[in-house]
């Protein structure tokens, strides 16, 4: 197979696949987020309906963070097995069906179960259809692409915010928790979509036709996509990922889980300011996503993460002078709302991750590296929401000081930034899988 013709099959895709590749990679993304994002504001009433403490219904969380690394290394591995399309569908129908019997659950410990099932179908999602995407788009444009997918979590927020805090008042204690969770159970409609209006990854449907035919397999030391991703020049690249990674999820659950918690709770703030803010953010986060999409197709995909770490250490900063500032009735005069300004616009380095992953990775171990290295961060980030409560506990109960917790991972993360290889404009060519071993 030659690069002509490679390159020629990854740029015959009509617009109007590429139009259902991006809108399901969207929606998919934001309703994974979404599922993740509506626990903080569940929390107390789980607690009241299953008599459970803040650290349990905490661990919850973590638990569906853990599960998600364990269907990130599945659906990655079957993502460069049976393609990018049959992986999205099948992780799609985990995470529905975990998620409607979520809502059923009668103590802690099956909660936990069932939320662990839900996290093992997220695990696959982002993955299987971040890869799909950048391996079908242009590679100029990819860093606005990926962006308006990333994007796409600033939507979850809003509605995991309007949702959350709509079902908790508008129900009671023992069904409004439920009936939040039950709408997890959409991306049923997502997968019947993708089944019938998303193509198949042309360059992965050449791969296949070479390994199938021994052209590739011949040239790569072992079928193992998951150690593949550890050998030879990938090995460093891999481990720099991951801690690349890690840093950003540890920091983005240490806050995100609970901040609607500091502002009602400690620093007084009532239900429907912090659903406010939440909005306002997701619009500012939105533009945030957006602006960073064109400046990492600009002057690279470092400079689109560079940017919001820095943002989150002025948040870093605000959350520790604001610790005790409570709300006084103006919402734009809130220090803590700029403090949440802040985190929102440093979350907008999302949006250069599934892209930069995607280059770095040769075709063959793509999907499984890119799914594993984002899903293990959240495994990390699972940390998170247990390591802040005993931190708070450290400095006398005080939540703004405990998530200060997430000040070494920001470090790490603006140091792996720097550290990790750059690659707009990088081809994603099918043929370049033939280079085993090696950064595309």
């Amino acid at each position: 197979m030659t690069e002509q013709s490679s390159l020629s099959a990854i740029g015959s895709y009509t617009t109007g696949e590429r139009a259902a590749i991006i809108f399901s990679c969207m929606l998919g993304f934001a309703l994974d987020l979404y599922d993740v994002l509506i626990m903080p504001f569940l929390m107390s009433s789980i607690q009241s309906s299953l008599g459970i403490s803040l650290t349990q219904v905490a661990s919850v969380t973590s638990l569906t963070l853990i599960g998600s690394v364990i269907g990130g290394a599945l659906f990655g591995w079957l993502g460069d097995r049976i393609g990018r399309k049959q992986a999205l569908q099948l992780t799609l129908g985990v995470f529905a069906a975990g998620s409607i019997a979520s809502a059923f659950a009668w103590d802690y410990w099956s909660l936990a179960l069932l939320r662990f099932i839900t996290g093992i179908g997220l695990g696959g999602e982002w993955g299987a259809g971040m890869v799909l995407f950048n391996e079908a788009w242009n590679k100029d444009r990819r860093g606005i692409g990926s962006a308006f997918i990333q994007g796409s979590a600033v939507v979850a927020s809003a509605g995991a915010s309007i949702v959350g805090v709509w079902a908790t008042t508008s129900f009671s204690v023992e069904w409004g928790w439920r009936i939040a969770l039950l709408t997890g159970g959409s991306p049923i409609l997502l997968m019947i979509f993708i089944r019938f209006f998303m193509p198949e990854s042309k360059a992965w449907l050449q791969f296949d036709r070479a390994r199938k035919s021994g052209l590739v397999e011949r040239k790569v030391k072992t079928t193992n996509t998951m150690l593949l991703m550890f050998q030879g020049r990938l090995l460093p690249i891999s481990l720099m990922c991951l801690a690349w990674m890690m840093a950003y999820m540890f920091c983005y659950y240490g806050i995100v889980v609970f901040m609607p918690t500091l502002m009602q709770k400690s620093l007084g703030a009532p239900p429907e300011v912090v659903r406010n803010i939440s909005v306002i953010a997701s619009v500012v986060g939105g533009c945030s996503y957006i602006s960073m999409g064109l400046l990492n197709d600009t002057f690279g995909r470092r400079f689109g993460a560079l940017l919001p770490g820095l943002a989150w250490g002025a948040m870093a900063c605000g959350l520790y002078v604001f610790a005790h500032d409570r709300f006084a009735g103006s919402l734009f005069g809130f220090p803590m709302f700029w403090v949440y300004i802040a985190f929102v616009i440093g979350n907008s380095a999302l949006g250069v991750v599934g892209t930069w992953l995607s280059e770095i990775y040769p075709i063959e171990v793509r999907s499984t590296a890119v799914s594993f290295i984002y899903m293990a961060g959240r495994g990390i980030g699972s940390f998170a929401p247990v390591v802040v409560p005993l931190a708070a506990g450290w400095f006398g109960g005080q939540l703004a000081l405990g998530m200060m917790i997430v000040v070494p991972a920001i470090i790490i993360f603006l140091a792996m930034t720097l550290s990790l290889p750059e690659t707009r404009g990088r081809e994603l060519a099918a043929a370049g899988a033939q280079r085993s071993g090696q950064t595309a």
